[in-house]
């Protein structure tokens, strides 16, 4: 069980005791009797309170025991406490504890993988991938960090204005982070098992929590711009769709007009910041027609206020459409980050541009070291198709998002 069930249940067992690994153990414990019993006695008509109920008691014995006493933050209001969560109503207790998470007695390297795993379901290996660290290394980390939790008491409370604006920006990353993860994957999947569905309910909870927040706003219009165009982002036989390509009828309309109200909110009090940005990037490759110029305007402001490979790469694509294949290069070649060799959209964009400029072996060369990067099988596909065409006319298409 991943995302919402798992993220409210796990929350609001860690809310009471602040111990995140042992709520983790008493709700895999209900779990695998779930599996012991719902196949014999039916699923229960509540399967969250169900859960809750058994995990909970789960708690209550491991907090009575010696053992906990003595290594654990036990106290002698954990039962009472219990009693204020009636399981036929399960409140929604994720966002404290992100908002705990993101505390400043834990290390910042740590935040959003912590908030990824704890709170999404996100599975420590998938985490561990997204930040390039080792498996072990990251799960290493994990712990320490819920131990550090526990042990110093951090709250599972919203904090104070002053509090929330400091840790606001982590909790933002870690719910993109977590709709990043299931955005590079191509494949679609439904919305109940898609994990940026449950990425999108959280920045549409934090709205409603902070509605006068402009970057949350903001962080809610990228999302529903860019959930808006996953129908169309695969073909029907299953094929990748470059954004250029893609039929605007299978945009999911409502989506995409969400999306546009929060970004004019967001707007509307004049206080830009990365996400509003990149939401009204998103709105302007949306848009029939697409501005370069103002595209790369956009792309500009962002880089000053949160530069990044991909948009270093994203602006070298755009001076080479606007100003040339050359210019292009030129911007493409200036970027000093170490990990640009590795970056597949670099490489995708480098063989557009060099394609445009003629220099069509090397081009062929630049797609196939971005084929060799690209992990998603649709992608990959669509990639070799432009490199063959490429080969057999001397021109290249599109790159891709």
């Amino acid at each position: 069980m991943v995302g919402q069930s798992y993220g409210r249940l796990l929350a609001l067992l860690a809310v009471q005791g602040r111990d995140i690994a042992a709520a983790e153990d008493a709700l895999a414990d209900a779990m695998e009797r779930a599996l012991q019993c719902w196949p014999r006695d039916g699923v229960p008509g509540n399967p969250e309170a169900w859960l809750l109920t058994v995990a909970r008691n789960r708690l209550r014995d491991i907090w009575k025991s010696p053992a906990y006493r003595l290594t654990g933050p036990w106290t002698e209001d954990h039962d009472v406490a219990w009693e204020e969560a009636e399981p036929a109503a399960i409140p929604d207790r994720r966002l404290e504890l992100m908002l705990a998470c993101a505390h400043p007695g834990i290390a910042a390297d740590i935040r959003t993988p912590l908030m990824l795993q704890t709170v999404l379901g996100v599975d420590a290996a998938v985490i561990a991938a997204a930040f390039a660290v080792a498996p072990a290394t990251m799960a290493q980390r994990l712990v320490r960090a819920k131990k550090r939790i526990r042990d110093t008491g951090i709250p599972f409370t919203l904090p104070e204005r002053a509090d929330l604006d400091a840790r606001l920006p982590e909790v933002l990353e870690a719910v993109y982070g977590a709709y990043s993860i299931d955005w590079l994957s191509v494949s679609q999947r439904t919305a109940v098992e898609s994990l940026s569905s449950e990425a999108l309910h959280l920045a549409m909870v934090l709205v409603e929590l902070l509605p006068e927040e402009p970057e949350v706003l903001g962080l809610a219009a990228l999302m529903c711009l860019c959930e808006a165009r996953r129908p169309a982002r695969l073909g029907p036989d299953g094929s990748f769709v470059a954004l250029d390509d893609q039929s605007r009828g299978r945009w999911d309309a409502e989506l995409h007009a969400r999306g546009e109200r929060l970004l004019a909110r967001a707007h509307r009090f004049g206080r830009p910041g990365r996400f509003q940005y990149e939401a009204a990037i998103q709105s302007a490759h949306c848009a029939p027609g697409v501005d370069r110029h103002a595209l790369r305007k956009l792309y500009r402001a962002l880089m000053r206020v949160r530069p990044s490979l991909g948009a270093a790469v994203a602006l070298a694509a755009l001076d080479g459409e606007i100003d040339g294949a050359d210019a292009g290069l030129r911007a493409l070649d200036s970027i000093t980050d170490r990990s640009a060799d590795s970056f597949q959209p670099a490489w995708v964009t480098r063989g557009h541009l060099l394609a445009a400029a003629g220099r069509v072996d090397e081009a062929a060369a630049a797609y196939r070291r971005a084929i060799e990067l690209t992990t998603d099988d649709a992608v990959r596909t669509y990639l070799t198709g432009r490199q063959a065409g490429l080969l057999s006319s001397g021109r290249a298409g599109p790159g891709i998002e």
